[in-house]
């Protein structure tokens, strides 16, 4: 009896000691990096920041100047998106924009959108690329004008650690003003170039 009671004492003691040297990785070690990261649920929260300049408008094909001087304005994006796998995302948008005038005043849009994408991923690199369509406010002195857009673009995040990723995002817009005289239809095109900062839950 005694031997019995000595022998499940050492094989406790003996459990004991390799359950205490087990040791579970820590968490956010970001040594162990896997690209499959996302799964179905997973979200991200952006904040973009930089410049917007336009490129070319259109009237019945032929192409208008702008009248935006200096060619650089700023814009601003919030946007969410919801992962249905590790590539693609659904979510939405809210952002503003302002762009000096020849005579020296100011064209305001703000954009409130859905939109889709899809993400590529190289190591820490991910890639995702995605349309945007919702609808802009344009205020120009005191005229208003409210309509469709259409945006088309793409990043390059580092994906720092399992929180935080961050890096550079260029979009393109499309920004249609129709009216009742067709020969007064305007196609605005403009570029944006934006710091971002992606929050991942």
């Amino acid at each position: 009896m005694r031997k019995a009671v000595a022998f499940l004492l050492i094989l406790l003691f003996g459990f004991t000691l390799l359950y205490a040297q087990v040791k579970e990785p820590p968490e956010g070690d970001w040594d162990i990096y896997v690209q499959d990261s996302y799964t179905r649920g997973d979200q991200t929260f952006n904040i973009s920041l930089g410049t917007i300049s336009p490129t070319i408008f259109l009237n019945n094909g032929k192409r208008i100047d702008s009248n935006l001087d200096p060619p650089v304005g700023g814009a601003g994006n919030l946007s969410y998106n919801y992962f249905f796998n590790s590539h693609i995302y659904l979510g939405g948008e809210v952002g503003a924009s302002f762009n000096s005038t020849l005579g020296k005043n100011m064209l305001y849009c703000i954009f409130l959108g859905a939109k889709t994408g899809y993400q590529f991923y190289y190591w820490r690199l991910e890639f995702p690329v995605n349309l945007s369509i919702g609808m802009v406010w344009q205020r120009f002195l005191n005229l208003r004008y409210y309509g469709l857009y259409m945006k088309l673009g793409g990043s390059a995040y580092f994906r720092f650690n399992s929180d935080w990723s961050f890096g550079l995002s260029s979009n393109w817009y499309w920004l249609p003003q129709w009216t009742d005289d067709p020969k007064k239809d305007v196609d605005g095109n403009m570029i944006d170039i934006q710091l971002t900062a992606r929050y991942h839950f």
